[in-house]
């Protein structure tokens, strides 16, 4: 089964930026659309951005402009580059395939806070 191992979160100011990894296992990476999700307290895990296998994205709304996926698969790696953070960006973020979901992983905690 796919597994993933997300990395990269923190604590951040609001306007500051961070980048996520996330490296896959037990999958065969390069043909998956991979997605970006985010979860808080007592919500359900929402979509964030995905990511083609030709790399074509789309993102929430929220986070438009603000935020940019990328892949490598000769690493097995989906990227989230974060910038303009905003406290409502505070989450638990994970990654997964969009379609064929796996295992979610322990996900990585973004705090954004002054």
């Amino acid at each position: 089964q796919a597994q993933f191992v997300e990395s990269g979160g923190g604590l951040v100011q609001p306007g500051g930026s961070l980048t996520l990894s996330c490296v896959a296992s037990g999958t065969i990476f390069s043909i998956h659309v991979m997605a970006w999700y985010r979860q808080t307290p007592g919500n359900q895990r929402a979509l964030v951005a995905r990511i083609t296998t030709s790399n074509r994205t789309d993102y929430a709304d929220s986070v438009k402009g603000r935020f940019t996926s990328s892949r490598d698969n000769d690493k097995k790696t989906l990227y989230l580059r974060m910038s303009n953070l905003k406290q409502e960006d505070t989450a638990v973020y994970y990654c997964n395939q969009h379609f064929t979901p796996g295992a979610w992983g322990q996900g990585t905690q973004v705090t954004v806070s002054s």
